[in-house]
């Protein structure tokens, strides 16, 4: 077979810089270790500045590297190992979820919402807010969408804002027959509030699990996770669930 066209290119330096620099933040540095500055790290590698700042984004883009305001550049630790799927169908809220309520709101949903759901785009969806923290940290914001014809028996008058209403249209979500569940995964770019719940910045790449929950009636829910990209990996065990497991040992691929 001959030389492809993509095989002629060189290797970027930046990218070549990224790979020895991933192998000394493996040898020389400790988790947390602040690096030195970019003029000392420019001569310790024998390249431009400007080469440096690329590798070092692309390290931080990847989860190596950790910019902390007032700190520094410091070496990030072990991508955090966070359980997306489990060996039983459920619904959101159920006991051990690892998720946490912070707000439900209730609105027409958008176009992208209402063709998710199957429904009309006239019929008032519940946006429930949760995010999951794992070892202090957000790792992940979801909004889960539950038409309001799904959650017929509650009450506008109990618990009318905040994490007691998120928890009461869960409460009722909880009530119907949980038929089944389907999942997709796929890469994104964080939006604006989603970046802000996740700290990142707005258009950071972000993994995406939208999970819808059936019922015999049809889609009863619909939940759309963002998981942050640089402290998760997602793997698939033997049972076919999704999870996102600790990354011992960084290969450059």
């Amino acid at each position: 077979m001959g030389t492809t066209q993509l095989e002629t290119v060189p290797e970027p330096k930046y990218w070549h810089l990224k790979t020895v620099l991933s192998e000394a933040l493996d040898q020389d540095f400790a988790v947390g270790e602040v690096l030195p500055n970019e003029r000392e790290l420019a001569a310790r590698f024998g390249v431009a500045r400007a080469t440096l700042r690329q590798a070092l984004e692309q390290l931080e883009l990847e989860g190596r590297l950790q910019r902390r305001r007032g700190v520094g550049t410091t070496v990030a630790p072990p991508r955090v190992g966070v359980a997306v799927g489990s060996p039983r169908h459920g619904w959101p809220g159920d006991s051990g979820d690892g998720w946490q309520p912070v707000d439900a709101t209730e609105s027409l949903p958008t176009a992208a919402v209402a063709k998710l759901l199957g429904g009309p785009a006239d019929q008032p969806v519940h946006t429930v807010r949760r995010t999951r923290v794992t070892q202090g940290q957000v790792v992940a914001a979801e909004l889960l969408h539950v038409p309001a014809s799904s959650v017929p028996g509650l009450s506008a008058i109990d618990a009318p804002s905040g994490p007691a209403r998120a928890r009461a249209v869960l409460r009722e979500l909880q009530r119907l027959v949980l038929d089944g569940q389907d999942r997709a995964v796929e890469l994104g770019s964080a939006r604006a509030d989603d970046a802000k719940e996740l700290d990142r910045l707005p258009g950071a790449p972000v993994l995406l699990v939208t999970t819808r929950y059936m019922t015999a009636a049809g889609t009863a829910a619909v939940s759309v996770a963002t998981y942050r990209a640089d402290t998760c990996r997602l793997t698939f065990g033997d049972s076919g669930d999704v999870e996102i497991a600790h990354q011992p040992d960084r290969v450059a691929s």
